[in-house]
């Protein structure tokens, strides 16, 4: 039989299973799950930030939960008790953006038949969340600036200012200060926003919380097709835990909601083939520590030698990398790379790595 993780039960009998049970989840609010220090790490800026009124600026990929960390900002903070409004400016037509954020006037234009509210008047008093700020177009940038600055604006059609006391979180997946650099962002927009940022790691970055989101998944989803599991197979978690997860955790949900679906039995298991094809890794005796820290060297190194040292921007080494300036500057100093050594020299020769005395072998 195979060995199988005990899931959480949510009676008082005790029962007996090949294992002990699978690490309890924390649940810090409604769907924010896990235990690693990467996780603690961000909770720990949000309950620091959170009492204030500081604009908060959340960055991470795709699918990390950046609206959860927003609306965990809003629940600890004084004005959990007003609304929380939340905008996703990539799903909003250019056209319609600047009503839809801050109202019209009736005959404004073609098909305004009356007047409307925009959202951050809807928010007044409590927190407006700006999701993929990013993809604001530049003349609804330069409107929102202002509203940042003075806390008042115009609804379209009207040239009377409405204050607003709103406090904003914003959040991307884009590399800003890349976007500011490619000319697609405004610089001072980005300093208005970039007070206080927060920056969510990708699942593939915390691997410790993927057992207790797996608990937590398969006990939600399970409750919604009216199944009960008790188990999940050893190898799952292991599976999991080796990919590399390129959808984060909105693309865990996906697969263990699949996997609800079609496991039988009280034993939980997911299709390997769903995951295969994108391992994280190999598994290996090696030390996996000390390998992949050596090959992520080895990728950043290559990377700033083709970039000439430069961080952000187009060509710049996170964008050959595929990954967020952030993230590439943690593990930079991780890894202890002296990015500097990289920088072209005046006469156009790029200034390779240099090998320390001290590492030179003793003949």
């Amino acid at each position: 039989m195979a060995s199988a993780y005990t899931l959480r039960t949510t009676d008082e009998t005790p029962a007996s299973f090949n294992l002990a049970r699978l690490a309890q989840s924390r649940a810090v609010s409604n769907d924010i799950v896990g235990e690693s220090s990467q996780l603690e790490s961000v909770l720990q800026q949000v309950r620091r930030v959170a009492p204030t009124d500081s604009t908060v600026l959340i960055l991470g990929e795709t699918g990390t939960g950046k609206e959860l960390i927003a609306r965990e900002i809003h629940r600890l903070s004084n004005r959990s008790s007003r609304p929380f409004i939340r905008v996703n400016c990539a799903a909003i037509p250019p056209s319609l953006i600047a009503s839809e954020l801050f109202g019209h006037e009736r005959g404004a234009f073609t098909g305004a038949l009356q007047r409307r509210q925009g959202r951050f008047e809807a928010a007044h008093g409590g927190t407006i969340f700006l999701d993929e700020i990013g993809e604001l177009p530049m003349e609804t940038q330069i409107t929102l600036l202002r509203v940042i600055q003075e806390r008042e604006f115009e609804r379209v059609g009207s040239s009377q200012p409405i204050s607003v006391d709103v406090r904003i979180v914003a959040a991307t997946n884009r590399d800003l200060e890349a976007a500011v650099a490619d000319g697609t962002f405004r610089s001072d927009m980005f300093y208005r926003l970039n007070v206080f940022p927060v920056y969510v790691p990708a699942l593939r970055e915390r691997l410790d919380d993927i057992p207790p989101l797996v608990e937590h998944l398969v006990d939600r989803f399970s409750r919604r097709v009216g199944k009960a599991f008790r188990t999940i197979k050893m190898n799952t978690v292991e599976i999991l835990q080796a990919y590399d997860w390129p959808g984060n955790i909105r693309e865990l949900q996906n697969v263990i909601e699949r996997s609800v679906i079609l496991s039988e039995g009280d034993v939980f298991s997911i299709d390997e083939g769903w995951v295969k094809r994108e391992l994280r890794r190999p598994r290996t005796t090696a030390p996996l520590g000390i390998s992949i820290a050596d090959r992520e060297r080895e990728m950043i190194e290559a990377a700033l030698v083709e970039s000439e040292g430069r961080i952000s921007g187009p060509s710049g080494a996170a964008a050959k990398l595929g990954i967020p300036r952030q993230t590439l500057d943690s593990k930079i100093a991780s890894l202890q790379i002296n990015k500097l050594r990289f920088k072209s020299r005046r006469n156009g020769t790029l200034a390779m790595p240099q090998v320390n005395e001290a590492d030179r072998d003793v003949d």
